[in-house]
């Protein structure tokens, strides 16, 4: 199915959880208050501002673990295992903010109940939605008569793929060949369940006018493109929806979509996230920062206070390194190191424990006493809060390199360049120091190319144990 048909379905799996969530409570309700032999409690009409709290964490924690992004009722599991994804984190989750509420009047039986009533709705609506499957989608998307354009292998696919989702809707309708002047091919694609009939090039106006097809694909070569204006322009006036395969460009990791400058239709590659959800992701760190600036005051006011009397040489080291896009910008760090490092730096270029641009050794003579013990905890990096509220960086995102590394990068590893620095990434969670360059490479590519919301959130769950127990920096 298309990708805006699955987005479709996913806003309607998502409406569906939520009316199952205000289900769920009023039969928890009822049924809590006719349990025999319990204590009297009081009614959720006592604390009614437990219902948003229980809809935001159970569709948060459906979106944070993405079984809206990619509905598939052909796999039953899906329809038990996301249901108890989404059960066991926002029980989880509503429990510990009841306890930190520590309202004593709410009732614990209440939402356990609750709990459980809505991961069995959950579970039977899934099922339910799987035996209507076909209907559903067809719903969402129409009946959609299909006619390919042009050949090769990929045109095969596609019309196998069309063929699989005939039951929702999609038909295949024919082929069209492009070869001017040749007769159609009796069978341009083997090895579909069905015969399709295929035509010349010449034929298609006629074929728009005088049967009901709803979409053209071209499936072309990229040299063949400019010879197809005027068919082009006979879709258009059609009214018939065009789409273009475009298997001809080169692209692996990019996704692909129209976007206009004033009237020009742009045809877009990105390979980085868009920019409308790291606007959500910048509005997060900032106020995340901000606070963490204020709560962690009192911890920086002594370290900076350490660090003064403990070594000679200001409180804060100040490094230029490339942030989005290789914009250089000021990186704040508590100095755990004499200040003269860097004068120092290359008599100790023999002692290098990393491969590529990268230089760091694992008791580097340089540091101060109280500078190991910053860096074993990461306590040295909290001035970058600052960072972070500027915009130059993350909470989660590829580390900041030096420009003189950056220098040295190879033409694959420039990417990671195209995503906001960060504090933390996957290479945090394998233990940064035990990484070869080449892996902590491949790691952050690995997050651009998955990232979303929910994965930030994770990595920062999964750091937060790593920096309290010391592993992975030196």
């Amino acid at each position: 199915m298309f990708a805006r048909h699955n987005r479709l379905i996913g806003l309607l799996y998502l409406f569906v959880d939520f009316l199952l969530v205000l289900a769920s409570l009023e039969i928890a309700h009822v049924l809590r208050a006719h349990l025999p032999g319990t204590r009297q409690f009081f009614p959720i009409s006592n604390y009614p501002w437990i219902i948003p709290i229980v809809v935001a964490l159970w569709i948060g924690a459906g979106v944070t673990t993405g079984i809206y992004r990619d509905i598939r009722e052909e796999d039953p599991r899906r329809g038990f295992a996301d249901p108890l994804k989404v059960g066991f984190a926002a029980t989880v989750l509503l429990f510990a903010v009841i306890s930190l509420i520590k309202f004593e009047y709410i009732s614990r039986l209440l939402l356990g109940i609750y709990a459980v009533v809505d991961l069995l709705l959950m579970i039977c609506f899934r099922l339910v939605a799987r035996a209507f499957a076909a209907p559903l989608r067809r719903s969402v998307s129409g009946l959609r008569s299909f006619l390919l354009v042009g050949g090769g292998p990929e045109m095969a696919d596609i019309a196998r793929t069309l063929e699989v989702n005939e039951s929702r809707g999609m038909r295949l309708f024919g082929f069209v060949h492009t070869s001017i002047g040749l007769a159609p091919p009796a069978s341009p694609v083997q090895g579909l369940a069905k015969s399709y009939p295929a035509f010349s090039l010449p034929e298609l106006p006629d074929l728009l006018r005088r049967h009901v097809i709803d979409e053209v694909i071209f499936v072309v070569a990229h040299e063949e493109l400019e010879k197809l204006g005027d068919t082009f322009l006979v879709c258009e006036q059609e009214g018939v929806k065009t789409r273009v395969l475009l298997s001809f460009f080169p692209q692996s990791v990019s996704r692909v979509y129209l976007e206009r400058l004033g009237s020009r239709p742009l045809l877009t590659f990105s390979a980085t996230p868009e920019d409308e959800f790291l606007l959500l992701k910048r509005a997060l760190d900032f106020l995340m920062a901000l606070i963490a600036l204020v709560v962690l005051s009192p911890l920086l006011l002594i370290l900076a206070i350490l660090v003064k009397l403990t070594s000679r040489g200001p409180v804060l080291f100040r490094q230029t390194r490339c942030g989005l896009g290789a914009r250089k910008f000021t990186l704040y760090k508590f100095r755990s190191m004499r200040a003269d490092a860097d004068m120092v730096r290359q008599e100790l270029e023999a002692l290098n424990e990393v491969d590529g641009p990268v230089f760091k050794i694992k008791n580097d003579p340089r540091c101060t006493t109280i500078g190991r013990f910053m860096r074993k905890f990461s306590l040295d990096e909290l001035p970058q809060l600052i960072n972070i509220i500027k915009g130059d960086m993350s909470f989660v995102g590829p580390r900041p390199p030096l420009p003189a590394e950056v220098e040295k990068y190879e033409r694959w590893q420039r990417r990671r360049l195209r995503m906001q620095p960060g504090l933390t990434c996957l290479w945090a969670l394998e233990g940064r120091s035990k990484l070869s360059f080449r892996r902590w490479m491949e790691l952050d590519l690995e997050y651009i190319d998955h990232w979303s919301m929910g994965l930030d959130w994770k990595i920062l769950l999964r750091t937060i144990p790593v920096v309290l127990l010391g592993r992975g920096a030196s």
